[in-house]
């Protein structure tokens, strides 16, 4: 049934861009322009280049946030047991710094304040393909993206036949740090520092991080985008210049920051000394590498999770080992792991452990056995997971081009956003398929859910 009420639905907003009235594309540049004054562009590119918005039914997603839910959960517990388990800890592959910050009390309880997944929806069905414990981008950018969506001339013809709700969450997000705050003992209203991590040489800001300061603000918080450079120690006291620091919201990750810097970095000493309160904190680093879902699809250890979490996992997510030269399980039944994946390469995938990684992702139904084979021996001598695939989502979107609008095949990712183990709206991600590197189709579409 969703198949059909969303086929019906883009199939109705196609034909409104295909009348006369919107077929000269002015209400498109217009559209354009506004995303520019209201910053919502990256390295000079709208966030968005795409003419229609990604639509869910309100089955889908009362369905994705059920399942985000009881995963967000699951992965909670899982990592609580790997904190305190050195045999599990030790499958996750973490770098000496990320073991020794991991083991940092961070003065409040949750894990992961802010987190998202990366969600394939077909239909009735859901596949989640990884999880990011860091704080969520996008928030902004697809709040603000959906407003103006909204309003658009084509999507305001549209709405006269179809409902549509919009999905926001910068207000759960910012509800979330301040219980994290609260938690932490915070007693006066917090300066906030949102963190930035400038890549060298970089030329342009990022644009959402200076959007959610001015949300910040407009709720009455004293906010700043600070880089890690600028931060000093002093007192016991973390600052900016004149500017005091209670409450840091960062999406650098550790491995990130080792790059460029010590474990006797401001930012560090503050936090080992409880003098910041950190969002999300460096405990959620654990679930970062993708080994957290060998834990998860392993039985052994999940076996005394609640019925509901297990279910989940079994339904949601793909079964995931970490490479080695092991025993193990697929299907409830032993296979030797090295056999098994070179038996099986058209259904799996080499994907590096850290997220940020510079090695390569192998799909094994695109390359034959020997470069499957050699791609098994580098995974072997580094931190890799072998993953079942998931099948990518695609369907076709407007794009605006120079020449004017085309159809364009694009995978669709959706994100649903997590605040303290709730979700609370999800932004989408069009990237085109197989493209590699920088692709200037690819972006944030606005994302809104069908109410019938």
């Amino acid at each position: 049934m969703s198949a059909k009420i969303l086929g019906d639905a883009v199939t109705r907003y196609q034909s409104i861009l295909e009348t006369e009235a919107f077929r000269d594309l002015a209400w498109a540049d217009e559209l354009t322009k506004k995303m520019e004054d209201q910053r919502l562009v990256i390295a000079g590119r709208p966030v968005s280049p795409f003419l229609r918005p990604h639509l869910i039914t309100r089955k889908q997603y009362d369905h994705m946030v059920k399942a985000s839910e009881s995963l967000t959960s699951a992965i909670d517990r899982v990592k609580r047991l790997a904190l305190s388990t050195p045999q599990l800890l030790s499958r996750m592959s973490l770098l000496p710094a990320e073991k020794m910050l991991a083991q940092i009390d961070p003065g409040y309880s949750s894990l992961a304040v802010t987190s998202l997944f990366d969600t394939h929806i077909q239909n009735g069905h859901l596949h989640f393909n990884q999880y990011s414990a860091e704080t969520p981008s996008g928030v902004a950018y697809g709040e603000l993206l959906g407003d103006l969506f909204y309003d658009a001339a084509p999507v305001k013809e549209f709405r006269k036949k179809y409902p549509l709700a919009k999905v926001g969450g910068t207000k759960f997000l910012l509800q979330a740090i301040l219980r994290a705050y609260k938690d932490y003992g915070g007693k006066k209203k917090p300066n906030i520092a949102i963190l930035e991590f400038r890549q060298p040489f970089a030329n342009f800001e990022s644009g959402e991080y200076q959007l959610l300061a001015e949300l910040f603000r407009k709720q009455g918080y004293h906010t700043e985008v600070i880089s890690l450079e600028q931060l000093e120690y002093k007192n016991g006291v973390l600052r900016r210049g004149d500017f005091e620091i209670d409450l840091v919201y960062r999406r650098v990750r550790i491995s990130e920051f080792l790059v460029r810097f010590d474990l006797n970095h401001a930012l560090l000493r503050a936090y080992r000394e409880r003098n910041v309160c950190l969002v999300n904190n460096f405990r959620g680093e654990v679930a970062q590498k993708k080994a957290i879902f060998d834990l998860l699809t392993d039985e052994s250890v999940t076996a005394n999770f609640p019925a509901i979490e297990r279910k989940a996992i079994r339904e949601y997510i793909p079964w995931t080992r970490v490479v080695g030269q092991s025993k193990s399980t697929y299907q409830g039944k032993p296979i030797d792991l090295p056999e098994f994946v070179m038996a099986n390469r058209e259904k799996l995938i080499l994907r590096p452990n850290d997220q940020i990684s510079d090695l390569p992702e192998v799909r094994g139904w695109k390359v034959d056995a020997a470069q499957w084979e050699r791609a098994l021996r580098r995974a072997t001598a580094n931190a890799y997971v072998v993953q079942e695939r998931v099948e990518s989502v695609q369907a076709p979107f407007p794009v605006r081009t120079y020449a004017g609008l085309e159809y364009r095949q694009m995978n669709v990712e959706v994100h649903p956003h997590s605040f303290l183990g709730k979700v609370q709206g999800c932004t989408t991600w069009l990237s085109t398929p197989a493209a590699n590197g920088f692709s200037t189709a690819s972006g944030l579409a606005p994302t809104f859910v069908l109410d019938k």
